[in-house]
């Protein structure tokens, strides 16, 4: 008996299912922010890369599906119908919008796919998505969502190892 005259309790035992699902909440967690980075990274460049290159004509860059058209890329006449017609943007003419989203889909991707601006960069395209789903397409906020999760997540922890910011804030860091 104990000071306080109860009986000391003893704990019981942990079941083996609990212990399974402890192990393979500890497993996940080993998952290095720098793979999920990188996923993200490539994932989200790809989702802005392809609405980019909807808006340009003579270049062509797919890895995926493994097309390739080098030459000099212009706006595409669709681009700024689409602005007119379907995206109908506040206090933007369809004329300016259509290159800057078109320049803004191509440059701010290959900097996060790069690691480089990522921050940054990752600001950009979420303010593009802000953007979109406010006044676009308010309907898909599914698929923002998932976007601006993403997008956060390279805000909040950064490119991850397997980037150029992590090497030039490793050069500046030492010095």
């Amino acid at each position: 008996m104990s000071s306080t005259g109860h009986t000391p309790s003893t704990a019981a035992p942990i079941p083996p299912w609990a212990l399974f699902i402890e192990s393979t909440i500890a497993w996940f967690g080993r998952i290095p922010d720098s793979l999920i980075a990188l996923i993200g990274r490539f994932s989200i460049a790809t989702v802005f890369w392809k609405s980019g290159q909807t808006k340009i004509e003579g270049l062509t860059i797919d890895l995926i599906d493994g097309n390739f058209s080098l030459g000099i890329p212009k706006l595409s006449e669709s681009a700024v119908v689409l602005f007119q017609d379907e995206y109908r943007l506040p206090l933007v003419s369809p004329e300016l919008a259509a290159p800057l989203a078109a320049f803004a889909e191509h440059v701010f991707p290959i900097l996060i796919l790069l690691g480089l601006a990522t921050r940054f960069s990752a600001l950009a395209l979420l303010g593009m998505t802000l953007v979109i789903q406010i006044f676009v397409y308010p309907g898909a906020y599914s698929t923002h969502g998932v976007w601006a999760a993403v997008l956060l997540y390279l805000l909040a922890k950064g490119p991850g190892v397997f980037a150029i910011d992590h090497g030039i804030a490793r050069r500046y860091r030492s010095v």
